[in-house]
Protein backbone atom coordinates (compact mmCIF):
# COMPACT_ATOMS: atom_id res chain seq x y z
CA UNK A 1 0.00 0.00 0.00
CA UNK A 2 1.45 3.48 -1.01
CA UNK A 3 1.83 6.28 1.30
CA UNK A 4 -0.40 8.20 -0.43
CA UNK A 5 -3.19 5.76 -0.25
CA UNK A 6 -2.64 5.55 3.35
CA UNK A 7 -2.81 9.06 3.49
CA UNK A 8 -6.40 9.50 1.83
CA UNK A 9 -7.98 6.68 4.38
CA UNK A 10 -6.94 8.83 6.65
CA UNK A 11 -8.09 11.85 5.45
CA UNK A 12 -11.60 10.91 4.39
CA UNK A 13 -11.95 8.36 7.63
CA UNK A 14 -12.94 11.07 9.89
CA UNK A 15 -15.01 13.99 9.78
CA UNK A 16 -12.75 16.46 10.81
CA UNK A 17 -10.76 15.78 7.35
CA UNK A 18 -9.31 19.53 6.80
CA UNK A 19 -7.06 19.19 10.34
CA UNK A 20 -5.78 15.54 9.87
CA UNK A 21 -5.01 16.52 5.89
CA UNK A 22 -3.18 18.95 6.95
CA UNK A 23 -1.30 16.80 9.53
CA UNK A 24 -0.61 13.83 7.12
CA UNK A 25 0.23 16.31 4.34
CA UNK A 26 2.66 18.21 6.46
CA UNK A 27 4.17 14.56 7.29
CA UNK A 28 4.02 13.35 3.75
CA UNK A 29 5.72 16.90 2.38
CA UNK A 30 8.03 17.03 5.34
CA UNK A 31 11.75 18.35 5.26
CA UNK A 32 12.70 16.43 8.08
CA UNK A 33 14.58 13.17 8.34
CA UNK A 34 12.19 10.34 9.10
CA UNK A 35 12.53 8.68 12.76
CA UNK A 36 15.18 6.32 12.81
CA UNK A 37 14.46 2.77 12.08
CA UNK A 38 17.75 1.63 12.24
CA UNK A 39 18.37 1.91 8.54
CA UNK A 40 21.40 3.55 7.07
CA UNK A 41 20.85 6.73 5.59
CA UNK A 42 22.95 8.07 2.73
CA UNK A 43 22.89 11.79 1.94
CA UNK A 44 24.16 12.91 -1.12
CA UNK A 45 25.45 16.33 -1.60
CA UNK A 46 24.46 19.63 -3.31
CA UNK A 47 25.59 18.82 -6.65
CA UNK A 48 26.96 15.02 -7.16
CA UNK A 49 29.72 14.84 -9.41
CA UNK A 50 31.15 11.25 -9.71
CA UNK A 51 34.32 12.08 -11.00
CA UNK A 52 35.28 14.16 -7.42
CA UNK A 53 35.98 17.73 -6.81
CA UNK A 54 37.71 19.88 -8.91
CA UNK A 55 38.85 23.13 -8.83
CA UNK A 56 37.23 25.66 -11.18
CA UNK A 57 39.04 26.98 -13.90
CA UNK A 58 41.62 29.83 -14.10
CA UNK A 59 40.70 33.00 -15.98
CA UNK A 60 43.27 31.71 -18.87
CA UNK A 61 41.15 28.76 -19.08
CA UNK A 62 37.88 30.88 -19.41
CA UNK A 63 39.01 33.06 -21.67
CA UNK A 64 40.65 30.10 -24.27
CA UNK A 65 37.16 28.70 -24.01
CA UNK A 66 35.46 31.42 -25.31
CA UNK A 67 37.91 32.20 -27.96
CA UNK A 68 37.19 29.07 -28.74
CA UNK A 69 33.83 29.38 -29.00
CA UNK A 70 33.50 32.54 -31.26
CA UNK A 71 35.38 30.23 -33.94
CA UNK A 72 34.19 29.18 -36.95
CA UNK A 73 33.29 25.35 -37.20
CA UNK A 74 35.99 24.29 -39.78
CA UNK A 75 38.85 26.25 -37.26
CA UNK A 76 37.10 24.21 -34.66
CA UNK A 77 37.98 21.35 -36.49
CA UNK A 78 41.33 22.04 -36.39
CA UNK A 79 42.15 22.32 -33.27
CA UNK A 80 42.62 18.99 -32.86
CA UNK A 81 45.46 18.28 -35.14
CA UNK A 82 47.17 21.45 -34.25
CA UNK A 83 47.00 20.93 -30.46
CA UNK A 84 48.63 16.90 -30.79
CA UNK A 85 51.46 18.01 -33.53
CA UNK A 86 52.75 20.87 -31.11
CA UNK A 87 52.10 18.54 -27.91
CA UNK A 88 54.30 15.84 -29.80
CA UNK A 89 51.42 13.39 -29.29
CA UNK A 90 50.38 10.29 -31.56
CA UNK A 91 47.45 10.46 -33.48
CA UNK A 92 44.27 8.12 -32.33
CA UNK A 93 44.39 5.18 -34.30
CA UNK A 94 41.37 4.61 -36.87
CA UNK A 95 39.32 1.22 -35.59
CA UNK A 96 39.46 -1.14 -38.05
CA UNK A 97 36.15 -2.92 -39.38
CA UNK A 98 38.57 -6.16 -40.80
CA UNK A 99 36.66 -9.08 -39.50
CA UNK A 100 32.98 -7.99 -39.57
CA UNK A 101 31.31 -9.40 -42.33
CA UNK A 102 28.37 -6.61 -43.08
CA UNK A 103 26.88 -8.95 -46.41
CA UNK A 104 28.47 -9.71 -50.02
CA UNK A 105 30.21 -6.80 -51.14
CA UNK A 106 30.52 -7.45 -54.84
CA UNK A 107 33.60 -8.74 -56.53
CA UNK A 108 35.40 -9.04 -53.67
CA UNK A 109 32.84 -10.96 -51.82
CA UNK A 110 32.12 -13.29 -54.92
CA UNK A 111 36.73 -13.64 -55.25
CA UNK A 112 36.25 -15.22 -51.87
CA UNK A 113 33.45 -17.22 -52.48
CA UNK A 114 35.14 -18.89 -55.53
CA UNK A 115 38.22 -19.40 -53.31
CA UNK A 116 36.21 -21.00 -50.55
CA UNK A 117 34.66 -23.26 -53.16
CA UNK A 118 38.30 -24.43 -54.50
CA UNK A 119 39.61 -25.35 -51.02
CA UNK A 120 37.28 -27.27 -50.09
CA UNK A 121 37.35 -30.76 -48.96
CA UNK A 122 34.23 -31.89 -46.98
CA UNK A 123 31.11 -33.01 -49.68
CA UNK A 124 27.60 -33.45 -49.76
CA UNK A 125 25.45 -35.71 -51.62
CA UNK A 126 22.08 -34.16 -53.17
CA UNK A 127 19.72 -36.51 -55.37
CA UNK A 128 18.29 -33.98 -57.83
CA UNK A 129 16.11 -35.91 -59.74
CA UNK A 130 15.52 -39.82 -60.74
CA UNK A 131 13.21 -41.58 -63.60
CA UNK A 132 10.48 -43.18 -62.02
CA UNK A 133 11.27 -46.51 -63.25
CA UNK A 134 14.75 -46.86 -61.50
CA UNK A 135 12.80 -45.65 -57.98
CA UNK A 136 13.50 -49.22 -56.69
CA UNK A 137 17.08 -49.50 -57.82
CA UNK A 138 17.54 -45.66 -56.57
CA UNK A 139 16.23 -47.17 -52.65
CA UNK A 140 18.75 -50.35 -52.55
CA UNK A 141 21.30 -48.01 -53.75
CA UNK A 142 20.63 -45.61 -50.63
CA UNK A 143 20.14 -48.11 -48.47
CA UNK A 144 23.85 -49.99 -49.60
CA UNK A 145 25.80 -46.49 -48.16
CA UNK A 146 23.56 -45.19 -45.33
CA UNK A 147 22.06 -47.19 -42.07
CA UNK A 148 18.23 -46.36 -43.24
CA UNK A 149 15.82 -48.92 -43.65
CA UNK A 150 13.52 -49.60 -46.32
CA UNK A 151 10.93 -47.22 -45.26
CA UNK A 152 13.10 -44.52 -44.76
CA UNK A 153 14.96 -44.89 -48.02
CA UNK A 154 11.67 -44.85 -49.59
CA UNK A 155 10.51 -41.58 -48.27
CA UNK A 156 14.12 -40.50 -48.58
CA UNK A 157 13.60 -40.77 -52.22
CA UNK A 158 10.31 -39.15 -52.69
CA UNK A 159 11.49 -36.04 -51.29
CA UNK A 160 14.01 -35.51 -53.93
CA UNK A 161 15.68 -33.10 -54.64
CA UNK A 162 17.50 -34.02 -51.12
CA UNK A 163 20.68 -34.21 -49.63
CA UNK A 164 21.54 -38.05 -49.05
CA UNK A 165 24.62 -37.98 -47.47
CA UNK A 166 27.01 -35.27 -45.73
CA UNK A 167 30.59 -34.76 -44.76
CA UNK A 168 32.44 -36.57 -47.63
CA UNK A 169 35.42 -36.57 -49.32
CA UNK A 170 35.32 -35.77 -52.92
CA UNK A 171 36.41 -39.36 -53.68
CA UNK A 172 33.06 -41.10 -51.59
CA UNK A 173 31.36 -38.17 -52.47
CA UNK A 174 32.04 -39.28 -56.81
CA UNK A 175 31.43 -43.49 -55.79
CA UNK A 176 27.90 -42.24 -54.84
CA UNK A 177 27.38 -40.49 -57.81
CA UNK A 178 28.42 -43.05 -59.71
CA UNK A 179 26.48 -45.65 -58.03
CA UNK A 180 23.25 -43.30 -58.65
CA UNK A 181 23.97 -42.60 -61.57
CA UNK A 182 24.09 -46.23 -63.15
CA UNK A 183 20.81 -47.12 -60.82
CA UNK A 184 18.88 -44.34 -62.87
CA UNK A 185 19.04 -40.99 -60.95
CA UNK A 186 21.20 -37.70 -60.76
CA UNK A 187 22.80 -36.64 -58.08
CA UNK A 188 25.33 -33.61 -57.56
CA UNK A 189 27.82 -32.70 -55.00
CA UNK A 190 27.34 -29.34 -52.54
Amino acid sequence: MSLSTVARRLCCSRSSSTSRLSVVSARLYSTEPAKDTGAKTYRYPEVYDPYGPMPPPSEKVVGLADRIAALPPEEIKQIAPALLLKLNLPAPQAISGQGFSVGSQGGAGAAKSEEKKADKTVFDVKLEKFEAAAKIKIIKEIRTFTDLGLKEAKELVEKAPVILKQSLTKEEAEAIIAKIKTAGGVAVME
